[in-house]
């Protein structure tokens, strides 16, 4: 396969967007600043739990996060059920995750 170029107006638009041929160290600033916002993101900073089993009612699940909880959301599900949290009454935040289901479900989480 050969290499596509950009015609004249559409060239030079784009080479005001890309950066140069610049020194290494000035790409990895420019790549740091960009990165490190997401990386820092605690949504990004989640895990995904797969295969959990809710009964009907409360559960709890360890989230495995070392720290406590931000949020969560439902990935996947295999049936129809209602699922909420129970956070606010959690006694132990820093390690579970409480949430009461409507019905016997397997769910996949990600959690941040």
């Amino acid at each position: 396969m050969g290499l596509v170029e950009a015609g004249g107006a559409e060239r030079k638009a784009m080479a005001g967007k890309l950066a140069q041929r610049l020194p290494l160290e000035q790409l990895q600033q420019q790549w740091s600043a960009q990165l490190n916002p997401v990386l820092a993101n605690l949504l990004v900073q989640g895990q995904l739990l797969t295969g959990i089993s809710l009964q009907l009612g409360t559960t709890q699940v360890n989230h495995k996060l070392q720290r406590k909880l931000i949020g969560w959301f439902i990935t996947g599900i295999d049936g129809v059920a209602t699922v909420y949290d129970n956070q606010a009454t959690n006694q132990t935040p820093d390690l579970t995750l409480s949430l009461t289901s409507t019905a016997n479900v397997l769910v996949n989480l990600w959690v941040f």
